[in-house]
């Protein structure tokens, strides 16, 4: 059973596709190659964590159908256009950040990038989506989200060689004031 992580997919937002130059003729296209992505990686007994903006637009009636046709327990961090519909499906979490450690590596996830967080000067990374790419990242925090990494969830040893070819961070003078806190763990 593996841990993979993906954000943005977007299921059903044509207008995405020319907001963020993603390579499909339309939005069934797109739907189909993020479902055949998806389904490519993970099997079954696998965990996905998606960092928000599942869907947008994409028919309510239609979208149990959708998110039965995925592999995986799947769980949300709530993003932006994660509405009613979205946040009815039988997820096994929805959170608006968590705090996890997956494949003993501590990260902490949230649709939204954060300067600063807990644990950071102990490694701890950030990852992230809605920016769609266009937020530059360091080599400990990144956009995860299908227009950075592509169309199918990745695996933390994936994101973390895309975090080494990103610049050093600099020194924040973040403190870990909260490190100590139980802060709500995400159980996988």
């Amino acid at each position: 059973m593996a841990t993979f992580l993906i954000a943005d997919q977007h299921y059903g937002h044509s207008a995405i596709i020319q907001m963020c130059n993603r390579p499909f003729g339309d939005v069934h296209e797109m739907n189909e190659a993020l479902v055949a992505g998806h389904n490519a990686v993970v099997a079954k007994d696998d965990t996905v964590i998606m960092l928000g903006d599942f869907a947008h637009r994409y028919p309510a009636a239609k979208l149990p159908l959708l998110f039965g046709s995925l592999n995986g327990h799947k769980h949300l961090i709530r993003g932006n256009y994660d509405d009613k519909h979205t946040l009815a499906l039988p997820w096994e979490s929805v959170r608006d950040i968590a705090y996890a450690s997956i494949d003993s590596q501590n990260v902490v996830l949230c649709h939204y990038a954060l300067r600063t967080w807990p644990k950071i000067r102990k490694g701890a990374l950030m990852l992230h989506g809605h920016s769609h790419g266009r937020l530059p990242g360091n080599v400990q925090s990144c956009d995860i989200g299908v227009d950075v990494m592509g169309w199918s969830p990745v695996r933390l040893s994936t994101i973390k060689e895309h975090l080494a070819t990103l610049p050093v961070m600099n020194n924040p003078e973040a403190r870990d004031d909260i490190e100590d806190m139980d802060v709500g763990g995400l159980k996988l």
